[in-house]
């Protein structure tokens, strides 16, 4: 099992952006083969943002990434505050 981590900063008073983001991005990625669950959280105190996914395999995660990357990008298309950071770990345990 394979763990993909987003992490991004709207910065403050961006809750909406977050908002339309997680609406359009949370469908897509669980609609992917190989989806074990995903989550989109933040704290609109800081406006720092993430999206948490967990995968079967990492080849469902990389085929994955290649569709949601592109619309990811999209919404991050000068509304960030720097560049996100995205990691994809394998599960030591659940």
């Amino acid at each position: 099992m394979f763990a993909r981590l987003v992490r991004f900063s709207f910065g403050e008073g961006r809750h909406a952006d977050a908002q339309a983001l997680a609406e359009e991005i949370v469908p897509l990625i669980a609609s992917q083969p190989g989806c074990e669950g995903v989550t989109a959280f933040g704290d609109d105190s800081d406006g720092e943002y993430g999206i948490f996914v967990l995968w079967d395999s990492q080849a469902h995660a990389d085929a994955a990434s290649a569709i949601v990357r592109p619309r990811l990008e999209a919404h991050f298309s000068g509304k960030i505050h720097g560049a996100p950071e995205i990691r994809l770990f394998e599960v030591i345990s659940s």
